[in-house]
């Protein structure tokens, strides 16, 4: 079957587009035909191996996992001998947990416990823009931020994969305020998914605008532990899912305290997934998509991604580009 393998560290570049073995199920398991996946910052931090940090789970001097794709949507073609919510046939979505992977490629092995059946009003690519980068949001605003119905929210990099969800999710919860923070050209987008205020960070600093701020979720990791607790209220909390630099990754972890911290990987769970399919299949999210690349340029997709420039997420299309490959 067609994949993208890497089998070394670096850029984009060194990703594959070839021929390997097709998997087959185990008991718990089952073989998905993937029609679409999408692309995550954890896809570009594995194959450049940085941070450097990150080779101590994956291979030091090489990735001992050679595939890349957290997110996943297709049909299911068989299942392993323990599976009893779903059969072949079955339209799927779910996310690989980031030890697992392998979803760009034409078919992959998921367990049962980590899929749902499709949205009904979704298709399959937005299907599979949704799981890592919601369970991120979803998981970050409820579990680390503990936000309540009737909150003030901030969200920083509202227009990103994650943030874009984090803006819809938070409204879900029940935030009585939902702040948006992102470039000029997304405002528009920012406060069409909810957003009931926006900020320019190219015009305005939200940490110095005197405003307070019952929860921050931050999505990009790049403000000090100071700033974010100089626009957090008293009793506020800042819930950060990611960083830019290793500075400030250390500087959270050792000044951060109660109020500010990072928030862990977020978890694939089933439990999630479905809280997250009532969601869409109510319309109160609906994701985000930018771009759409064919699974044999993969690797654009991933220079784009790395430029931060993304408004929501990249879909790599998979089912339709393998039929065309192997049709030439």
């Amino acid at each position: 079957m067609k994949a993208i393998v890497y089998t070394e560290y670096g850029s984009p570049a060194v990703l594959q587009f070839k021929d390997i073995e097709k998997p087959t199920p185990k008991a718990n398991e089952v073989l998905v035909k993937v029609q679409a996946a999408s692309a995550n910052p954890a896809d570009w931090h594995l194959m450049r191996g940085e941070p450097f940090l990150a080779r101590f789970a994956n291979g030091l001097l090489k990735p001992k996992n050679t595939r890349l794709g957290a997110d996943v949507a297709g049909r299911v073609e068989a299942v392993g001998g323990s599976v009893t919510q779903l059969q072949v046939g079955d339209t799927v979505f779910g996310e690989l947990s980031l030890d697992g992977l392998g979803s760009f490629a034409a078919y992959v092995c998921v367990p049962e416990a980590l899929l749902a059946l499709k949205p009904a009003n979704l298709t399959c690519e937005q299907a599979a823009a949704v799981p890592l980068a919601a369970f991120t949001a979803l998981q970050g605003l409820r579990d680390k931020g503990q936000l309540r119905p009737g909150q003030k929210v901030l969200i920083n990099g509202a227009s990103g994969g994650v943030g874009t969800f984090a803006v819809q999710i938070a409204k879900a919860l029940g935030a009585a305020e939902v702040t948006g923070v992102c470039s000029t050209r997304n405002l528009d987008l920012v406060r069409s998914l909810g957003a009931d205020h926006v900020i320019d960070y190219t015009q305005t600093d939200f940490t110095r605008t005197g405003q307070r701020y019952d929860l921050i979720f931050d999505a990009v990791g790049n403000r000090s532990v100071a700033d974010l607790k100089r626009a957090l209220a008293p009793a506020g909390i800042g819930s950060v899912a990611g960083f830019t630099s290793l500075a400030l990754l250390f500087q959270h972890m050792l000044l951060g305290g109660k109020q500010v911290g990072l928030m862990e990987t977020a978890k694939a769970n089933q439990k999630d997934l479905l809280i997250l399919k009532e969601l869409l299949e109510a319309g109160k999210i609906v994701p985000v998509i930018d771009r759409r690349y064919p699974l044999a340029e993969t690797a654009e997709a991933i220079r784009y991604l790395e430029t931060g420039r993304a408004r929501g997420k990249v879909v790599i299309t998979v089912e339709q580009t393998v039929e065309q490959v192997e049709e030439k």
